[in-house]
C-alpha cells in the first residue's frame, strides 16, 4: 500500500484512491457499460455465437476454422451459467476489463504516471473495435488478452531481464495458440525484434528456446488434429482469402485500423510508436514497434486481410502513446492539455459507442449513422442494406428458424422421422440448432466449416427442408420439390431476406453418397 512521509510520520493513502484503484474504476465502467447492454437484450446474438455453442456441444481438439481453447472456455460458461445472452456475453466484458487494466499497467511498467495509466486506460475503453469484440462471445476475445498479457510481459523482461518471465510468456503464447493461430504473427515479431534489437544475445541463452518449446508443447495436441483431418485449417484460410475478403492496399490497412480504432486516438499511438522506435531515452523497449511493424507487414503483404487483426497490439501502443504523450506535455508545462486530452477521449467514445454496442433502437441507429457521414460497411465481399454487417448478423434468427419450424410442420408424422434441415451456413444452421428444441425441429446439417466434418446425421435425402435458392435448382438433385414459405427482415443480411423456404422429397442420389460435394470451407 502507498504511503506518504509528512513530519517524520507515515500516514496510509486509502487504495481507493490509488492507481491500481483508479484503473479498477474505469475497468468496472466499460464491464457495466456491456453489462448493462448485454442485460437489455441489445440486438440479439451474433451468428458466429450460434456456431461456438454448436462447437461447444462437439469437443475436439480443433475445428476447421479454429483452435479448441475459446470452445472448451464455453463449454464451462455454458455449463455453470447458462445460453442466455447475458451469460454467453459476460466473460467477454470480463475479459474486457482486464484488458483495461493491464493497458494502464503496461503504460506503468514504460515510465508513464497516474494521467497516462488513465489516459491508455480511456483509450482502451474508447476504441470502437475493442468494445465490439468485447460485446459478443468469440475467440478473438481471448486473443486479445493473450497479446496485451503477452506485451506487458515482454516490457517486463525487457525491464528487468528476469528468466522467470520467459516461462510465463511461453505459457501465454501457448494458449494464446491454442485459442488462435494468429498468434503465431506476435511470436514471428518477437523473433524479429529480438534480432534487430540489443535482445539478439537472448537466442544464445536456453530462456527463449525453453519458452518458445512451452508454447509449442500446449499447441500441439491442435497441430495433431490438424494433421488428422488433414489441414482443414489450411483449406479454410485460403478459401477465405481468395473468396470473402476484400483486398486492401497498405494505405487503406493503415485507414481501416486508424477508424476502426477511434481516429481521435491516432495522434496518441501513432507518436508513441515512433517515439519508442527511435529515441534512445527507450532504447530497450524499442521490440515492441518492432513487433508491430512486423505483424503490420505480414499482413499487408497478404493484401486480403483486415485491419481488425491488428487489434490485439493497440493496448500496448495506447500504452506506449500515453506515456510519450506525458512525457511531452511534462517536458512544455502544457498542464491544460491533459484534461482537453482526456474530455476529447471520452467524448469521442460516447459518439462512436452506438456503432459498435446496442445502445440505442436501431431505427434509432439507422437514422445516426448519416448524422456522422458513416455508412454500412463490411469486409467481406458481400451487399448490405440498412445496417453495417456485424449489427445486420443479429436480426431475424429466431424469425427464420420460426419459418423452418412451419415448414417442417406440413409434414406428416412419418416424413418427420426421415426430414433433414439443411442449412447454407453455419449461422443459419446454428440457429436452426439453437432455437429448434423451442419449436421441435430435428438438429440440422450443412456442408459450412465443422458443421461437414459433424456430418449428415445418417439423413437419407427422401425427406429435405431446404433454405434459399430457386426451384429450378433443388428439382436439380430432388425429384419432388415445393416451396412452403418464405422468410423476410427488413436488419438481416440481404443474401439471407426474402428466402423462399422449401420442401424437398426423393433425392435424387442419396445424401450420403453426395456429402463430399456439400463441403464448403470458408
Amino acid at each position: 500500500m502507498d504511503t506518504i512521509k509528512k513530519n517524520g510520520l507515515f500516514t496510509y493513502r486509502s487504495f481507493f484512491l490509488t492507481d491500481n484503484a483508479i484503473l479498477i474504476y474505469l475497468a468496472l465502467i466499460k464491464f457495466i457499460v456491456l453489462f448493462v447492454t448485454n442485460a437489455l437484450g441489445g440486438y440479439g446474438y451474433f451468428r458466429d455465437e450460434f456456431y461456438y455453442i454448436a462447437c461447444s456441444d462437439h469437443m475436439a481438439w480443433g475445428y476447421v476454422d479454429q483452435p479448441p481453447l475459446s470452445i472448451a472456455v464455453l463449454w464451462f460458461n455454458r455449463l455453470f451459467l447458462g445460453d442466455s445472452l447475458l451469460a454467453l456475453r459476460l466473460l467477454p466484458a470480463v475479459t474486457g476489463a482486464v484488458v483495461v487494466v493491464l493497458a494502464g499497467l503496461m503504460t506503468r511498467e514504460l515510465g508513464g504516471k497516474r494521467f497516462s495509466q488513465v489516459l491508455a486506460a480511456c483509450s482502451v475503453i474508447v476504441s470502437p473495435l475493442m468494445l465490439w469484440t468485447n460485446s459478443v462471445f468469440s475467440m478473438n476475445v481471448f486473443d486479445v488478452l493473450f497479446w496485451t498479457l503477452a506485451f506487458y510481459l515482454i516490457i517486463i523482461i525487457t525491464k528487468k531481464n528476469a528468466e522467470k518471465y520467459w516461462f510465463i510468456l511461453g505459457i501465454v503464447l501457448g494458449l494464446g495458440l491454442l485459442n488462435k493461430i494468429s498468434v503465431l504473427w506476435l511470436g514471428t515479431g518477437l523473433a524479429v525484434g529480438l534480432l534487430l534489437t540489443h535482445n539478439r544475445r537472448l537466442y544464445m541463452t536456453r530462456r527463449v528456446w525453453i519458452a518458445a518449446a512451452i508454447a509449442l508443447l500446449i499447441f500441439l495436441p491442435h497441430v495433431i488434429w490438424q494433421i488428422a483431418y488433414g489441414f482443414p485449417t489450411l483449406e479454410f484460410i485460403r478459401n477465405a482469402t481468395v473468396n470473402k475478403y476484400v483486398a486492401v492496399s497498405p494505405l487503406q490497412m493503415l485507414i481501416d485500423q486508424t477508424l476502426t480504432m477511434n481516429p481521435l486516438t491516432l495522434p496518441l499511438w501513432f507518436s508513441g510508436l515512433v517515439y519508442l522506435l527511435v529515441s534512445k531515452s527507450v532504447r530497450p523497449f524499442r521490440i515492441l514497434p518492432i513487433i508491430y511493424l512486423t505483424v503490420f507487414f505480414i499482413l499487408v503483404i497478404n493484401r486480403n486481410s483486415k485491419a481488425e487483426y491488428l487489434a490485439p497490439m493497440f493496448p500496448m501502443l495506447y500504452a506506449a502513446g500515453s506515456f510519450t504523450f506525458e512525457k511531452f506535455i511534462t517536458k512544455l508545462n502544457w498542464r491544460w492539455l491533459k484534461p482537453v486530452a482526456l474530455a476529447l477521449i471520452l467524448l469521442s467514445g460516447i459518439v462512436f459507442a452506438p456503432f459498435t454496442i446496442a445502445v440505442l433502437p436501431v431505427d434509432t441507429f439507422i437514422a445516426y449513422m448519416p448524422m456522422l457521414g458513416m455508412a454500412p460497411s463490411t469486409s467481406e465481399n458481400k451487399e448490405l442494406s440498412k445496417l453495417p454487417q456485424y449489427y445486420a448478423d443479429m436480426f431475424g434468427w429466431e424469425k427464420m428458424v420460426a419459418a423452418v419450424a412451419d415448414a417442417y410442420n406440413t409434414l406428416t408424422p412419418e416424413e418427420k422421422m426421415k426430414c433433414a434441415i439443411i442449412g447454407n451456413n453455419y449461422g443459419e444452421t446454428g440457429a436452426i440448432d439453437f432455437y429448434g428444441q423451442k419449436y421441435n425441429l430435428p438438429k440440422a446439417i450443412s456442408g459450412h466449416n465443422n458443421y461437414w466434418l459433424w456430418g449428415h446425421r445418417n439423413a437419407t435425402g427422401e425427406v429435405v427442408i431446404r433454405m434459399g435458392g430457386s426451384m429450378d435448382a433443388m428439382l436439380e438433385s430432388y425429384n419432388e420439390v415445393q416451396r412452403v414459405g418464405l422468410f423476410r427482415d427488413d436488419y438481416c443480411m440481404p443474401y439471407e431476406n426474402n428466402m423462399a423456404i422449401y420442401v424437398c422429397k426423393n433425392r435424387r442420389t442419396p445424401l450420403k453418397d453426395d456429402w463430399a460435394d456439400f463441403r464448403h470451407y470458408e
